[in-house]
């Protein structure tokens, strides 16, 4: 049995299979993260070959089937996030959100809410929008799918929310000034990467503004972010690692644009 449906997605993956084949998994809004089979999409004259490339948006006519794979059988509505080709920058942020995404979610499961999120960011980046800054927003509102749910409101203890705080790996959250001496191995956040980290936890994709970072604040916002992945989640994807390598290329991506004071518009 089998049942053709239709949805928006967004291509995750794309894997050669046979000669003119392709296995690809799109995170749709409708049926979750799934592999389809599309065959002869290698073919030229393929009319689902533009539908499958990487970081394609488009709205999907699928066949599901209850067990195995299921199918494309056609798209519309192509949307192709150009500049996530070309700038090799671009394409690295947004194949890690995508495969932060990925490992986030089992197959199948529906989320329209991160879909949305998803694309949402894909876009921004897509148009020009800081990507440093997308993927921190990505990378701590993401957090609760691995199970870990930092409070960030106030002080995991007492519940204040003004005043000085630092980050607790123990404490799962904040912890305010006077609760500083209960974890010796608190993270020593600067109250700057707190400040914009707890602004990222409640910041709405349809509503980012402009939010502008120096670089100073924005490797010590990494700096943070990569403790918990490390602490508390566990994962090192490839496309996180190479990332973390083009910081190590002399500063080359913080060469791009002059320094600027932190802001929020």
């Amino acid at each position: 049995m089998s049942e053709l449906q239709e949805t928006e997605g967004i291509v995750i993956s794309i894997r050669n299979y046979r000669e003119s084949d392709r296995l690809v998994k799109i995170f749709t809004s409708r049926l979750g993260k799934r592999m389809f089979f599309i065959k002869g999409s290698r073919k030229s004259n393929s009319n689902l070959k533009a539908a499958v490339l990487p970081f394609t948006i488009a709205t999907y006519i699928t066949d599901i089937k209850e067990t195995g794979l299921g199918f494309i059988r056609d798209a519309k509505d192509l949307t192709h996030l150009n500049q996530l080709h070309t700038d090799i920058f671009l394409n690295a942020y947004a194949t890690y959100i995508l495969s932060l995404t990925d490992v986030a979610i089992e197959d199948g499961i529906s989320d329209p809410t991160l879909f949305h999120k998803v694309k949402q960011l894909l876009l921004e980046i897509d148009n020009g929008t800081d990507p440093e800054i997308l993927v921190n927003i990505f990378e701590v509102q993401i957090l609760p799918y691995f199970g870990v749910a930092p409070e960030w409101r106030g002080c995991r203890v007492c519940g204040k929310t003004t005043g000085l705080f630092d980050y607790s790996g123990s404490y799962g959250g904040l912890l305010c000034q006077t609760h500083w001496s209960l974890d010796k191995h608190r993270y020593h956040a600067s109250q700057r990467a707190i400040y914009f980290l707890r602004l990222f936890s409640i910041v709405s994709m349809d509503h980012l503004g402009t939010i502008k970072v120096k670089d100073e604040t924005k490797k010590e916002i990494r700096v943070v972010l990569d403790m918990i992945y490390d602490e508390s989640v566990g994962i090192k994807l490839k496309s996180k690692r190479f990332i973390d390598q083009m910081y190590q290329w002399g500063e080359l991506i913080l060469d791009r644009k002059p320094d600027h004071t932190d802001s929020i518009e």
